[in-house]
């Protein structure tokens, strides 16, 4: 059923798809005023290549840099400072297991991967001059590369990172999302909508780039990682979906007792595969000095740590499925929800929720992950570190798409993630914990999620641009459950200084809008109280309940210690800023390339939707680093309507027009419609290439 469901879209012609093929040659890019490539190809080996070409435009540079360091050879490229990731890329193999996962395409992928290889080797030659000369060792860059990079970000950054593993530190980091999906009973127009909203930093490998593929059998308009040859987050005429990082547990690190020179295994010695390694580190006066180093591998996987007599070793859930780009790839062809199942079914993608709708009506959820088939244990147990001296522990298969908690088409007609865990994506809640191992996922409802659910169940009726409003939401739902408490606390313990904050705080609209007085003392309140943090659950008077998910936790454990970390905020806040009710919009900045904007919106902790991640600047106010990144909303109309954004811009280059051009939409709370015919395209015109 899944080979008649892949050839029939292959057979799918520009006509049937409404589209017309490229003017001349094999494919075309349309530049529009954004910066954002619209590709149109005769076949998908000219898509493909003319991909790769448009994101070395766009991110040459970076491109360059990432894949040097997916090859375990920046140190080699670039010197001392990227030592600790050659080593991290060595000791899990990624370099090999990216030759193995090239054999392992199908005939026709690989050729597209090379075809985009192609195309980022040909616009450096063409293009010397735009391309830093300290990336230009990493040319030519093959299939492999492209492979190897996609490894690193996916199962060696998101599943497993670096600094999580090696610490043992399982908390959810930065790297997150909002997603929804709208059912036409909750629909104003009577049409399905959904909302992609991932929230990443605003550098690295954690870069989005917007584009439109049109090739026969595709006409998928999105976004992916940098580097990537296929969409990760895309809707079509059809159909949409957008991810969001999951609660899911994709790897296990295992305490090994070292003896006789290898570990304890089943009351005996066995001994570790050893592999020596070599890196070349450029020196400062461009000499190469050698490091060599071992990789010794146990039973479960390599080991990342060793100290005395014990070690851990990395045991991650995925590397063995080599086909996730693919997978991406029929997914953005897929025309209705069977064949959207049938790509997802192969489970290829290691992690990451996914939330769908189409112009059928239909929505869905998945809480799509490789997990680990484990025989004993709960999310805890599974979150430290475990006993590896024994074979019980060791998990060697993963669950099946059947396992997988779903929910297709729910009663409430709404979907919602925003990184909880998937019992909570709708209310009435359609999935119950207890029917799945305690190990899938934890029981918690962070305070933006419960944000997220409280928008979506008190309108019934939801109009496409009151769905983008309230993405633009930057209400704090910690404030609304909190504050009443904060506000009588400073009223019995507070000092002279504290009662002006409460003052303030009592007039304030609850949001962090640029022109929200409040929203700093309010936040910077909440760093005092260390509610972003670990240790936020000592706060509260009453600690969160699964029973009442939305309405807990509440109440201020220690009220006199709540008062006297306002104070301390508030003279943060005119010390820094020269009043106390400074405008958030004069405390947080949007500073990149030469702009400085008035920001808005803030830590997802506070409960806020509309999430932007902050680092503070060298006058003491808040620049955004991270946060919103690619959003779009769409509603399944016909034909589709669709606005979108892309936060920082769809260039990198240094020098590009686009790096940071659409700040002032993102100041402005505004999106810009995306365009897709071709004649609203070359209504906005930058620039057309043509490919033979």
């Amino acid at each position: 059923m899944k080979r008649m469901l892949t050839l029939a879209l292959l057979i799918i012609t520009p006509a049937l798809l409404g589209l017309k093929p490229a003017a001349a040659g094999r494919a075309e890019i349309l530049w529009d005023t954004w910066g954002v490539p619209h590709i149109f190809a005769r076949d998908a080996e000219g898509l493909f290549y003319a991909f790769g070409r448009a994101q070395m435009h766009s991110h040459g540079d970076l491109i360059l840099r990432l894949y040097g360091q997916a090859r375990g050879r920046a140190s080699e490229y670039w010197g001392q400072s990227y030592l600790a990731s050659d080593r991290w890329v060595r000791t899990v193999g990624i370099p090999e297991r990216a030759g193995e996962w090239l054999k392992a395409q199908s005939p026709a992928f690989r050729r597209y991967l090379e075809a985009f290889a192609a195309g980022i080797n040909d616009y450096a030659r063409e293009h010397r001059n735009r391309i830093l000369d300290e990336v230009e060792m990493v040319l030519p860059v093959d299939a492999m590369d492209v492979l190897a990079h996609s490894q690193r970000v996916i199962n060696y950054t998101f599943v497993a990172n670096q600094n999580a593993a090696s610490e043992a530190n399982r908390a959810l980091s930065e790297k997150g999302s909002n997603t929804w999906a709208i059912a036409p009973a909750r629909s104003a127009s009577r049409y399905a909508m959904l909302l992609a909203n991932p929230h990443l930093p605003w550098n690295d490998l954690f870069l989005f780039y917007e584009s439109q593929l049109t090739a026969p059998g595709i006409n998928a308009y999105g976004a992916t990682l940098v580097g990537f040859p296929v969409m990760g987050i895309a809707f079509n005429d059809y159909l949409g979906w957008s991810h969001t990082v999951n609660t899911h547990d994709g790897y296990d690190l295992y305490e090994l007792a070292l003896i006789e020179g290898g570990y304890r295994w089943d009351g005996k010695a066995k001994a570790f595969e050893i592999a020596e390694q070599t890196l070349k580190v450029k020196q400062t006066d461009g000499s190469f000095k050698e490091e060599k180093f071992a990789v010794k591998q146990s039973i479960h996987g390599p080991v990342i740590a060793e100290k005395s007599n014990k070690a851990v070793a990395l045991r991650v859930a995925g590397i063995d499925r080599p086909g996730m780009l693919e997978q991406w790839w029929d997914m953005a062809r897929a025309r209705n929800l069977a064949q959207f199942q049938a790509a997802l079914s192969r489970l290829q993608l290691p992690m990451f929720n996914v939330m769908y709708a189409d112009r059928y009506g239909h929505i869905f959820y998945l809480f799509n992950a490789t997990i680990p088939a484990r025989g004993k244990g709960d999310w805890k147990y599974w979150s430290g570190v475990v006993p590896g001296d024994r074979s019980e522990n060791l998990w060697t298969r993963v669950h099946p798409y059947a396992d997988l908690p779903k929910v297709i088409d729910p009663a409430t007609g709404w979907l919602q993630n925003a990184n909880d865990p998937p019992w909570t994506v709708t209310f009435p809640q359609s999935l119950g914990a207890n029917k799945f191992p305690a190990y899938f996922a934890p029981r918690s409802m962070d305070f933006r999620p419960q944000r997220s659910a409280r928008m979506l169940d008190e309108d019934k009726s939801i109009s496409f641009e009151e769905m983008i409003a309230y993405k633009h939401s930057t209400r704090m739902e910690l404030a609304d459950r909190i504050l009443d408490d904060l506000l009588a606390a400073v009223r019995k313990h507070g000092s002279e200084t504290a009662r002006r904050a409460a003052d303030i705080l009592e007039k304030w609209d609850r949001s962090a809008d640029a022109e929200s007085r409040g929203a700093a003392l309010f936040t910077l309140w909440a760093q005092e109280m260390r509610l972003t943090g670990a240790e936020s659950t000592k706060v509260f008077a009453i600690q969160w309940d699964e029973k009442n998910p939305r309405t807990t936790p509440d109440g201020l454990a220690d009220p006199a210690g709540a008062a006297a970390a306002l104070e301390r905020a508030a003279r943060r806040v005119e010390s820094t800023f020269g009043r106390i009710d400074a405008a958030w919009g004069d405390v947080a900045r949007l500073r990149m390339t030469g702009r400085d904007l008035p920001a808005n919106g803030a830590s997802g902790n506070l409960g806020v939707f509309r999430v932007v991640g902050y680092t503070f600047d060298k006058d003491g106010r808040l620049r955004a680093v991270g946060g919103d990144s690619y959003v779009a909303a769409i509603e399944f109309s016909n034909p589709v309507r669709a606005r979108v954004l892309m936060s920082y811009g769809n260039s990198s280059q240094s020098g590009s027009p686009h790096n940071g051009d659409q700040l002032e939409l993102f100041s402005k709370k505004e999106m810009r419609p995306a365009w897709r015919e071709r004649k609203e395209i070359e209504a906005h015109l930058e620039s057309r290439e043509v490919f033979k």
